[in-house]
């Protein structure tokens, strides 16, 4: 495949990826990451690395998205920077810690380790299962190890987080519009640290391919990027045109069919 049509496949992806975050509220990494590892296969990248490379590669895509949807909660006073200061040092070192681990597996250990929640993902999202506030917000050293906990997962399974961060702050009783935009803010460190920490991970390992900057491959950065956020907000209007929820109980049963894929 060349790399004209392989960049046309990454500019596919990032539409995708935006479009259904628009559309769901989920962060792009969800569809990112196996599209990535689908796509590295069929590039014939090492199985060793495909992996690596495609939850490396959605981190770095987040550090841009994140930023415009940021500023876009922030105008709407929908940041609670009062939690995502203390949450923003346990976040910074989980991630760092979770981009670490994540490189001590091997690919396919790895591939069944983001099947796995991608299923149970998929399966919260069919259900309709979300937590009931039941306390209140915690104390610095708590948002700190949640912010910990969080930002380790997401590193590697190469999200912002949202999927954990938004389901936390509900049940910390945290109006679900700043649930979602304090979600936003956290993705930012999540996406630096994990990103950064991936491409030291990564450095020089010899089965990469070429334009990879450690576990970053540099032509999918960018096609992503350059589409993702502007179809970030097509999703949204879409969202007030559709039925949402019968379009999320497809996706959920597709997301099941991609978390089997991996397993097997």
């Amino acid at each position: 495949m060349s790399i004209i049509m392989l960049f046309g496949l990454y500019l596919g992806l990032g539409a995708l990826a935006g479009t259904l975050a628009g559309l769901f509220g989920i962060g792009g990494g969800l569809v990112i990451v196996p599209v990535l590892i689908f796509s590295f296969g069929l590039q014939g990248v090492n199985a060793e690395v495909a992996a690596h490379l495609a939850v490396g590669t959605s981190l770095a895509t987040i550090v841009f998205t994140s930023l415009s949807s940021v500023r876009s909660h922030h105008r709407k006073q929908g940041v609670r920077w009062d939690i995502f200061r203390p949450m923003t040092a346990g976040i910074v070192l989980g991630a760092i810690l979770g981009a670490w681990t994540a490189s001590l597996l091997s690919g396919p250990a790895l591939e069944l380790i983001i099947g796995v929640f991608v299923i149970l993902v998929a399966l919260k999202m069919l259900l309709d299962v979300n937590p009931s506030a039941g306390r209140g917000i915690p104390g610095t050293t708590g948002l700190g190890a949640a912010g910990a906990g969080i930002g380790w997962a997401s590193a590697i399974f190469g999200i912002g987080g949202g999927t954990l961060t938004v389901p936390f702050l509900s049940w910390c009783n945290v109006r679900m519009q700043q649930a979602v935009g304090t979600s936003a803010a956290c993705g930012l460190p999540i996406a630096i640290a994990g990103a950064l920490t991936n491409i030291a991970t990564g450095w020089r390992q010899p089965e990469l391919p070429e334009l990879s900057l450690g576990f970053i491959y540099l032509p999918a950065l960018v096609g992503i990027v350059v589409t993702s956020v502007f179809f970030a907000r097509f999703g949204a209007e879409l969202a007030h045109r559709l039925d949402a929820q019968l379009l999320k109980r497809i996706f959920a049963v597709v997301l099941i069919l991609v978390g089997i894929r991996f397993l097997l």
